[in-house]
Formats: C-alpha cells, structure tokens, sequence
C-alpha cells in the first residue's frame, strides 16, 4: 500500500512538473509574442514621428514654390489633397500608397521649381529642400527598422508550435510598409552626346 502510494505521488509530482513546463513554456511564448508587437508599434511610430515632420514641412515647401510659380495651382493642390489623406489614413497599406504618390508629386514639385532659377537660389527654399532630403532619408531608415521589426513578428507568429497560441491569442501579421515601385526601378542613366556646330 505504501508502494503504491509513493507511486501515485510520484506519477502526480511528475504530472505537475509537465504541466507546469506547458503553463511556463506558454507564459514564455505569450509573453514573448507580446514584446515583438510592441517593438513593431514601436517602429511604426518612429516612422509616423517622420512623417508627421515632413507633413508640417510640406504646406512651407509649397508656399515658396508657389510666390514663384503660381500658375502651377494643379500641382499645389495634388499635394495638399495627399497630405490630408495621408494624415487621416491608419492602414499602413493605404498609408505606403499615398505616401508613394505624395513623394512622386514632390518629386514634380522640384521639377517645377527647375524652371525657376530665382526660386532655386532663394536660401527658403534651399533649406526646406535639404530638410525634406534629410526627412526623406530618415523615413527610410525607420521603414527598413519597421519592416525588419514586421518580419521577425511575422515569422515568429508564423512558425510552429507559436503559430498555434497566437492564432488563440489574437495575434495577426503585420502589413510591410511597402517602397513604390518606382522606387524598386534601377535609375537610368543616359549619356547623350552634344554635336557640335
């Protein structure tokens, strides 16, 4: 009787320890899961905190353009209707595209502004191009971070056995912040000879 007692305590100390490492292990991923997504809202914050820059700079960049080329009243408009899209946008999908097309209708903002050389030269505008160049190149930096951060929460909720508890709990992908394809492309370079007369 004794034996059998010590048995069954054995049985039931073992059974605990296994359940105990199940509930640990669980604890672990969960609490695990919940770290990468905050480092992924944390991301995308850091590229909202760019954006939210380069937005307050915009509405500058084209009063300057626009005490020089005010007859470019289309352009002004396409830009001021992008910027208010993209601030009241939430899904990063739809927030990648209309950050695309926002860039592409600056891009034909300093295409304006090469037809003016008295606009070129004002120091205003000079300082706002180089601050929008360096915003520019800050958004990158934070898309990369986010996409890297979006990536490794991705695959870590992907992945088996995890793929099981974040379904139960709620976790989903993430959306990349995707680049334009246009900005995919590879830039053409093309050298044309000048004849001389």
């Amino acid at each position: 009787m004794a034996l059998a007692n010590s048995l069954f305590l054995g049985i039931l100390c073992i059974g605990g320890l296994v359940v105990l490492g199940i509930l640990g292990w669980g604890i672990g991923l969960y609490n695990g899961l919940v770290k990468l997504k905050n480092i992924v809202d944390e991301a995308w914050s850091g590229i909202d905190v760019q954006l939210k820059r380069r937005y307050d700079l915009i509405p500058n960049l084209v009063e300057t353009v626009k005490g020089y080329a005010s007859h470019e009243k289309g352009t002004f408009e396409k830009i001021a209707e992008l910027r208010t899209s993209a601030m009241s946008t939430q899904s990063v999908e739809k927030k990648g595209e209309i950050e695309n097309q926002l860039t592409g209708a600056l891009k034909s903002l300093f295409a304006v502004a090469e037809n003016y050389p008295e606009l070129k030269a004002d120091s205003s505008f000079v300082n706002l191009q180089n601050e929008l160049s360096g915003l520019e190149d800050e958004i990158q930096k934070a898309r990369r971070y986010y996409n890297g951060t979006v990536r490794d929460f991705n695959t870590r909720i992907q992945v088996f056995p995890a793929n099981l508890i974040a379904g139960m709990l709620g976790f989903s992908a993430r959306e990349f912040f995707e680049a334009d394809e246009s900005e995919r492309e590879n830039v053409k370079v093309d050298f044309k000879e000048e004849k001389s007369e």
